[in-house]
């Protein structure tokens, strides 16, 4: 296996610049991996492919406006900070921008708190400390951090939020939840289907492609999960009911995994909170996921290796080829595609 197996070549003008309106308009393809059968629908029509006992499993996460401006304290050079993980104690790690930021330059944030640089952690990462919490200050101040390949200004921030999301940590959306609003959510649960949640604070690696020849060579992000006790009851009750776990985003996926191997008995999925470091290649014997909902993905990521794993890999260069013969839209803003 190389990581060039998992390349294909995407034209520019595919790349999603702005979410569609409403959300639940944008395109679905299915795939069901026992048949081969494809089928191109909207995602309105999701409700369609449902059965009564269904499980959908959603990532709660939210997006923090994390991309702060500011200068350096005495000379007054220009810096940005991207915040990506809190680590207690007023200190977050960052990306930064800008020139001679070393441990101990100490920075004033635009309209907001002062900050010093505590340690360098290795190319653009900080360990930034502010004097004061900064988390109040981000709605007013704070930037949407969008992905690297979306070039126009989002005019709604929420539109980069899931209309579930609550648990404040992301530094990216878990993009495949984008596509509900909350009739159709209204409508999935008066078909009998049920709601479980996850949270899985998403860093910006997950934009990141695999540069090793080998992806095995390669060493995943790791990110902060929990998959709580009433998630964990309300899984296991589907599977003794021989319902699908129903896994919206490769989020979710990645938190239902590892929550299964955490488990002492692989039958019965018990509460996790915690890191994972889970990379999921083709090979893997998923032990918990039977349908993944998801967006496209870069060429050569971990998300792409991840669904090539689900549904193989083969299959899903072609899907991906298919969905660019129909005019799909690819990465966080585009369409999706549902593997059954």
């Amino acid at each position: 296996m190389k990581t060039s197996d998992f390349y294909y070549h995407l034209p520019k003008e595919f790349i999603a610049q702005k979410p569609v309106h409403p959300r639940d308009s944008s395109r679905l393809l299915i795939y069901n991996r026992a048949s081969g059968e494809v089928s191109h629908k909207h995602f309105i029509d999701l409700v369609k492919t449902l059965n009564s006992d269904d499980l959908l499993v959603l990532n709660r996460t939210r997006v923090i406006q994390a991309r702060l401006f500011g200068k350096k304290i005495p000379t007054g050079g220009k810096i940005e900070l991207l915040l990506l993980r809190e680590m207690g104690e007023g200190r977050w790690q960052a990306m930064v921008g800008g020139k001679g930021l070393i441990p101990g330059i100490r920075i004033k944030i635009n309209e907001g708190p002062e900050a010093a640089v505590k340690e360098d952690l290795g190319g653009p990462l900080r360990l930034i400390e502010f004097q004061e919490p900064i988390l109040p200050y981000l709605n007013r101040i704070g930037n949407v951090p969008l992905p690297p390949y979306i070039h126009e200004s989002l005019k709604e921030p929420e539109r980069y939020q899931t209309i579930y999301a609550r648990e404040t940590g992301s530094a990216a959306a878990p993009t495949a939840g984008l596509h509900f609003t909350t009739k159709l959510f209204h409508t999935i649960q008066e078909q009998g289907v049920r709601i479980a949640e996850v949270t899985l604070h998403i860093g910006l690696d997950t934009f990141a492609p695999v540069n090793e020849e080998n992806p095995r060579d390669h060493i995943i992000h790791r990110e902060w999960c929990q998959l709580p006790e009433g998630t964990a009851s309300v899984i296991n009750s589907t599977r003794e009911k021989k319902g699908r776990i129903i896994a919206v985003g490769t989020t979710s996926v990645r938190t239902l995994e590892t929550a299964a191997r955490a488990s002492k008995n692989p039958d019965i999925i018990e509460p996790y909170e915690g890191e994972t470091g889970l990379f999921i290649l083709p090979g893997y014997k998923f032990q918990v996921v039977d349908c993944m909902l998801t967006n496209f993905h870069l060429p050569e990521s971990t998300l792409l290796m991840m669904v090539s794993a689900f549904a193989g890999r083969k299959n899903i260069l072609e899907l991906y080829e298919t969905a660019m013969q129909k005019g799909y839209r690819f990465y966080s803003f585009g369409d999706a595609m549902l593997l059954e």
